[in-house]
């Protein structure tokens, strides 16, 4: 799989360079030599990006390799697909240039420059035995040189064109903030006096090199904004340690919510001592949902652990956290991979909210999360579960975003009794 993805990204990078740098420049050039340092250089600052987290290298160089390296394959991934549709174009304007070429000539007239006579000037007429030049037989005249590199400077600029607005537009969606979202959950269970009850879910946060306090802070003003009554922090909120990262988890203090802020483990909280960051979001009001089960009005909230917690031993136990409840109650489970809906379902849960799709994040990414996620995003029913999935507030690697904006989604709870 390793040699698969590394194959992938050298055949990218070789496509790349072929159609974007040695198409459109002169062997020797100035251009040719930055373009060819470039995506020599743009390829090992992704390396370094993706593993220097994993690696535990110092907080600062991860973040002077986060930007450009992670920006590079978001770049990189839609220079490839504008490429591969100008792969069409490009015989398209050939052809066109070419009947340009041959309409300028057709309408330019033949000028025929002739000797004038001189007086008592003999004329010698041709030998018999020339023949005259055979036109039709004439090979036509390979493409002109500057028509190739026309055309090939015309498809790699408007390629890099759609890559780069695409990203540009991606990470200003990032950079500026989620949205609130808003959904109605109709629950059979749930009793008149829980009606309209509201909880802001925010999940994949992913604090870290390039998302820090500002990116917390913007998070907190906007789902104190929307007054909820419970808030579920959905799991993914960094992508570090608590050394690195507590700063920037600090706005979480400020959430405000009448019946308190919840919290459950995402995959990424193992990648950065998950341990350390439970205990560290209790500091900060925050409640972690370990296997655990609280009861609300009208309904219970329960929370499982991710699981990727099993390499730990600390994995989802729905036993623990659901087993020995009063079914008559409505239950509400935060979890956050979606792929746990079957044991929700068996253990019958009314309503189980999650996050780790990011919604795709990069199209056309969500066609890849399809095949490992029962639900990408929005809210489907399993048997008498419902399944309510978030695309996330931030973003892992590329700080991007495309046809996936980031939400915060405020689930208002609604009982058929009402």
């Amino acid at each position: 799989m390793v040699l698969l993805a590394v194959a992938l990204v050298v055949t990218a990078h070789w496509y790349v360079w072929r159609r974007l740098v040695r198409d459109t420049t002169k062997p020797g050039g100035l251009g040719r030599r930055a373009g060819t340092a470039a995506v020599v250089v743009l390829p090992l600052l992704a390396v370094g990006a993706v593993t220097s987290g994993r690696a535990q290298a110092p907080f600062r160089v991860q973040q002077v390799l986060a930007w450009p390296g992670f920006l590079w394959l978001a770049v990189l991934l839609y220079l490839v697909l504008a490429l591969a549709v100008g792969e069409a174009v490009r015989p398209l304007l050939r052809r066109w240039t070419e009947r340009r070429e041959s309409a300028r000539d057709m309408a330019e007239p033949a000028i025929e420059v002739t000797a004038p006579a001189t007086v008592g000037a003999v004329r010698t007429p041709a030998a018999p035995d020339t023949p005259a030049p055979d036109r039709a037989s004439a090979a036509p005249a390979p493409a002109a040189p500057s028509r190739r590199l026309f055309v090939s400077r015309v498809v790699g600029g408007a390629a890099a064109t759609a890559a780069l607005a695409t990203v540009g537009y991606g990470t200003y969606g990032v950079l500026r903030g989620p949205r609130i979202k808003r959904i109605t959950v109709p629950l059979a269970k749930l009793p008149r006096s829980a009606h309209g009850f509201r909880i802001a879910v925010v999940s994949d946060i992913h604090l870290g090199p390039i998302l820090g306090r500002a990116h917390t802070q913007r998070i907190v003003d906007s789902i104190n904004s929307a007054r909820p009554d419970l808030i579920a922090v959905v799991g993914d909120l960094v992508d570090g340690s608590v050394e690195d990262l507590g700063p920037a988890a600090e706005p979480l203090a400020g959430l405000e919510a009448p019946h308190g802020s919840f919290f459950v483990t995402g995959n990424h909280e193992y990648f950065s001592g998950a341990a350390a960051w439970v205990d560290h979001v209790r500091e900060l009001g925050l409640r972690p949902l370990e296997n655990d089960r609280v009861e609300m009005p009208g309904f219970d909230l329960a929370g499982v652990n991710d699981i990727a917690g099993e390499s730990e031993g600390a994995g989802p136990d729905f036993a623990k956290a659901l087993g020995d409840r009063d079914r008559t109650r409505t239950s509400v489970l935060l979890a956050h991979q979606p792929v746990v809906i079957d044991d929700a379902v068996h253990h019958g849960v009314d309503l189980q909210l999650s996050g780790h799709t990011h919604g795709g994040q990069l199209w056309p990414g969500d066609l890849l999360a399809e095949l490992a996620n029962p639900t990408v995003a929005g809210l489907e029913r399993y048997g008498d579960t419902q399944l309510y999935v978030t695309r996330g507030a931030g973003a892992w690697g590329p700080p991007v975003r495309v046809g996936a904006p980031s939400d915060i989604t405020v689930v208002e709870l609604a009982s058929r009794q009402a």
